[in-house]
């Protein structure tokens, strides 16, 4: 085992540089975007699967909580979290409907769907990508490089040069946590006093 932790870390670092490099106007922009549906009181909308579901939950509850300011909480949802709806959808339509059916009743014309699948492959994933691009969403997709083609079917997404499951979900969480420090920065900053600086972020 010598060495391996130090080999782990030292991939995932060498991959967050290299997104740096590659995509941080483009976190930037979308902070813009995303920003400005907020103020026209609209919604986040957030899925994924297993450690992508973890993702998307992560990032709906860093904007829905509190990121780095105290300020009002932003509407930002999780489509993960209610295992009674899921299953119900699951249950009486398939498991492919579980996020679209969900998009159908939540998002409205001009929200956000944010969308995590590593693979890119995910068929309820896609189903919830067509359905809200069909209703009007902004389609945000976080792949990796096996999801180029899902990538494309997006009207925003950030592909992840590895095929290496966790280095790409710890770089999905990594932009996550970009985006929601821009989003915040942009609606909240000018008002924020001394006592709420990213120094004086919470405990969690």
């Amino acid at each position: 085992m010598s060495g391996r932790a130090r080999t782990s870390l030292e991939a995932g670092g060498r991959l967050l540089a290299l997104l740096a490099e590659r995509e941080a106007e483009h976190v930037e922009s979308l902070a813009e975007r995303i920003a400005k549906i907020f103020r026209d009181r609209g919604r986040l909308l957030a899925c994924g699967n297993g450690g992508s579901a973890a993702d998307a939950q992560h990032v709906v509850c860093e904007l829905a909580g509190r990121f780095y300011f105290e300020r009002k909480p932003l509407d930002a949802i999780a489509l993960t979290t209610n295992p009674s709806l899921v299953t119900a959808i699951a249950n009486d339509y398939e498991y492919a409907d579980v996020f679209a059916r969900q998009v159908e009743g939540y998002g409205r014309p001009g929200d956000v769907l944010l969308l995590f699948t590593t693979s890119g492959g995910s068929p309820n994933v896609l189903r919830a990508r067509d359905t809200a691009r069909n209703a009007g969403l902004l389609t945000v997709g976080f792949t990796g490089q096996s999801g180029r083609q899902f990538a494309e079917e997006c009207d925003v997404a950030f592909i992840v040069p590895s095929g290496d499951t966790p280095r790409v979900q710890e770089a999905h969480i990594a932009l996550g946590h970009a985006l929601c420090e821009c989003v915040e920065a942009i609606l909240f900053e000018s008002d924020a006093s001394e006592d709420a600086a990213p120094s004086d972020r919470g405990t969690r």
